[in-house]
């Protein structure tokens, strides 16, 4: 759930990357934060283990101020992948307003990706957590490997759900900060119907993108190559 400080006009919206274990989602905020204006950029904070590349969170505040004095700031977390790690994943979920579900495309692991949705869906439920009304996107990473699930299967397994779902090779950036656009707008939309957030704080979607994303990642953006499907009634008109 948002949070809101009124006293110091600060708000803050939180964004969970989720999956399982090396699926991508460290690498995800890793190259989300090298593309970002140094400017709006926290420092990115992570734990590593030698079973995977996070084990805790990886955290990355960025902060818009609009002209009316509000201060956003969007943060970015990771949960661990590992099935042993259930007690920090349900934690870091708390208070989640939009999800990124980092799956691996390899045929290999579709079962592990399974698993890991179906753990999403129970440890929301535990935090008191609607599954069927968080904003949630789907990225497939690893599309450069050997064995990869074919786009038209992705389709047809995604296609009629209400997710939006892109297709991305986490290392070179390609279908990144799509994703993160897609999730962060969900996301926001999501906190406007709730709370009429844009009409009361003169918050703006558009603006706030635009001061964070600079001409690097304007130019190398790309939705018709990196989105597989725009997902039911998720309002998506890239």
């Amino acid at each position: 759930m948002v949070q809101m400080n009124l006293e110091f006009k600060e708000v803050t919206v939180k964004i969970v990357c989720y999956g399982p274990a090396l699926s991508g989602k460290t690498t995800n905020l890793q190259v989300l934060h090298r593309m970002f204006d140094a400017h709006h950029r926290g420092r990115l904070m992570s734990l590593e283990t030698q079973s995977d590349r996070t084990l805790f969170f990886d955290l990355l505040p960025l902060q818009y101020q609009t002209p009316t004095g509000l201060k956003v700031k969007l943060k970015l977390f990771t949960v661990p992948g590992q099935v042993l790690h259930n007690e920090t994943r349900k934690a870091v979920l708390t208070g989640t307003d939009a999800i990124l579900f980092v799956a691996d495309s390899q045929r290999s692991q579709a079962l592990s990706n399974s698993m890991s949705f179906k753990n999403l869906k129970e440890n929301l439920r535990i935090n008191g957590i609607d599954f069927e009304a968080m904003p949630i996107v789907i990225q497939f990473n690893k599309r450069d490997l050997d064995d990869i699930k074919p786009v038209e299967e992705i389709k047809a397994d995604w296609g009629a759900t209400r997710f939006p779902t892109f297709m991305s090779v986490a290392p070179q950036g390609q279908g990144v900060f799509e994703c993160f656009e897609t999730v962060t707008r969900l996301g926001f939309d999501f906190i406007n119907r709730k709370y009429d957030f844009y009409k009361k704080f003169g918050f703006n979607l558009d603006n706030f993108l635009t001061s964070i994303k600079g001409d690097k990642i304007n130019e190398s953006m790309d939705f018709s190559r990196y989105l597989v499907t725009p997902g039911q009634g998720a309002g998506l008109n890239k």
